[in-house]
């Protein structure tokens, strides 16, 4: 009689592709989305840089207070 063959299924194997394509493509909306993974990413760079700068103009501030104390 025949023998059963195991193994995938061409059916299997197209459902898991096309199963893999949708998740790329959600992958890849969430990432390049207007507020996506990428977009929120360059935002806190440029948030972190501006408080670096605030925080850098802050201690000269208080650097020259205190020289200035010390003077008198």
């Amino acid at each position: 009689m025949f023998k059963k063959q195991n193994g995938i299924t061409l059916v299997a194997l197209v459902v898991t592709i096309i199963v893999l394509i949708i998740l790329a493509g959600v992958t890849l909306m969430i990432a390049l989305d207007n507020d996506g993974i990428i977009s929120k990413t360059q935002e806190g760079a440029n948030e972190y840089n501006t408080a670096q700068s605030d925080e850098a103009d802050t201690l000269e501030k208080v650097n020259e207070y205190l020289h200035n104390d010390a003077n008198f």
